[in-house]
């Protein structure tokens, strides 16, 4: 039987401490410990590829999951790929301006947004001086008749028509509630837990071998479906209960010392 151990890291609040958003040096040293006695190392994040923190491309990884499972790289080989088709794209793109709902839409190559949203607030625009973003508008013929995202972020706003959005999301995407009105919508049959999957499978490794590290409800369907799961002390939503153990805060050494307590290094 495969031996050998994989395990998956969720990025914002498990590996990259809140802002200024820094990689902890226990944190550091912890991965390469386990590097260097054969385990093997992924990312399973919400974030896509365009969303990648340079701090984290420097850590000893072995590869990625990207945006909730929508694209699985390994020893920087695309392995797996699911975007979102470009009619339910427009679909989308045209509920959310009925619904006044603003969002980001997030490919693995880029960043995008609707100029011609009739929602907008101040967190979009903070959003769009932080992060270079495309205007869908913009788009030329050809462009508009092919883009698409992988999943999408909406912030909810006090005359947005939640609950038809809520019911064409429980249709056709995965949707993750979380606080301040900011949702995050993902493929349906997509997920993390999908993302881990696909890997045990191509690598022969047995659930009992993975384990999986994170701090909030996206990170439930890789947490539920891992071998051993771990929930980081800075966790929100309850996720703990559904967790083997729970480890300190990612601020407070919460890597080196799961990896310590579960004889990974």
């Amino acid at each position: 039987m495969n031996n050998k151990k994989i395990l998956f890291f969720d990025i914002d609040g498990t590996l990259l401490t809140p802002y200024p958003f820094t990689v902890p040096e226990s944190t550091k040293d912890a991965l390469n410990k386990a590097h260097e006695n054969g385990h093997l190392l992924f990312v399973n994040t919400g974030r896509t590829k365009a969303m990648m923190p340079p701090e984290i491309a420097e850590l000893p990884f072995d590869g990625y999951v990207y945006g909730c499972g929508t694209h699985i790289y390994m020893d920087n080989k695309l392995l797996f790929f699911r975007t979102v088709p470009n009619l339910l794209c427009k679909e989308t793109v045209d509920l959310l301006r009925k619904c006044k709902i603003e969002a980001m839409f997030e490919s693995n190559t880029a960043i995008l947004y609707d100029g011609a949203s009739p929602a907008q607030s101040d967190f979009g625009a903070r959003m769009r001086k932080k992060i270079p973003m495309t205007d869908i508008t913009k788009f030329n013929r050809e462009d508009a008749c092919t883009y698409s995202f992988d999943k999408f972020l909406v912030n909810m706003l006090p005359d947005s028509d939640v609950e038809k959005f809520r019911t064409f999301c429980d249709d056709h995407y995965t949707r993750f509630e979380h606080e301040d009105g900011i949702w995050e919508i993902t493929q349906k049959s997509i997920s993390k837990a999908t993302g881990m999957d696909f890997l045990l499978d191509r690598l022969s490794i047995p659930r009992e071998n993975s384990y999986a590290f994170g701090d909030s409800p996206n990170d439930l369907p890789m947490l539920k479906s891992a071998g051993t799961s771990v929930a980081m002390g800075n966790s929100y939503g309850d996720i703990e209960k559904d967790c083997t153990w729970q480890t300190t805060a990612v601020d407070k050494d919460g890597i080196y010392n799961a990896l310590k307590h579960l004889k990974l290094i």
